[in-house]
């Protein structure tokens, strides 16, 4: 006589989605990773949220994971600061390749360096996914007078944590074209500019630009 089932068994058996049962999800048929880059206090956040909303696509911004990080651990000088902003890439680039593992689309906000994040958002994309179709950069640009008023107006903000260290000089550094946060990533894929010193930003014909682009992969 064959005896019946065990108890954990049964359950496994039983429940819809169960590990040991369940086949993997099957990927989209275009995972899309958009970047979003630029100098502190060029509209990246700003522009990556709207993006996200018109798009209906999650946003993972760097400062969203280090504002929490300074609130558990502190704040501290400008190493510390820098050791918190690497690890909040990081943690960033990890929730943005289970994202893309499960077949959806992602917008990254951050001030990435270029010659320093490539390796890292590249790991990102599922394997066997051509990075010159799902990757899309964003550079956002802004006159410099605009910029350091931005700066300026973060630091007398009581929503940010002052560990962002927005008011000190590091923060305010030249956009020019010899810092890395100020250009494109050395990456495959579309590269756009959206300068935001211009007002309005058109931020629905860039989503609708992303979104055709998406499309026609």
């Amino acid at each position: 006589m064959q005896s019946p089932p065990s108890r954990a068994s049964a359950r496994s058996a039983s429940i819809p989605g169960s590990p040991s049962r369940a086949p993997r999800a099957p990927h989209a048929a275009h995972p899309r990773l958009t970047v979003v880059t630029g100098l502190p206090a060029a509209g990246k956040t700003t522009l990556a949220r709207e993006l996200a909303r018109l798009l209906g696509v999650p946003v993972i911004g760097k400062d969203t994971i280090k504002e929490p990080l300074l609130e558990v651990l502190g704040a501290g000088d400008g190493a510390y600061s820098r050791k918190l902003s690497t690890a909040s890439f990081v943690i960033q680039f990890a929730i943005a390749r289970e994202l893309l593992m499960a077949g959806g689309a992602v917008i990254l906000e951050g001030n990435f360096r270029s010659g320093v994040h490539e390796r890292a958002l590249l790991q990102a994309l599922p394997e066997g996914l051509n990075p010159a179709a799902a990757l899309t950069q964003v550079l956002c640009q802004v006159e410099e007078t605009l910029r350091m008023s931005r700066l300026q107006q973060r630091a007398s903000d009581p929503s940010r944590h002052p560990g962002h260290r927005d008011a000190h000089p590091d923060a305010q550094l030249v956009a020019s074209g010899s810092h890395a946060g100020s250009a494109f990533l050395q990456l495959p894929g579309r590269r756009i500019v959206c300068d935001t010193s211009r007002l309005p930003v058109r931020y629905a014909d860039l989503a609708a630009e992303l979104g055709a682009n998406s499309r026609t992969v």
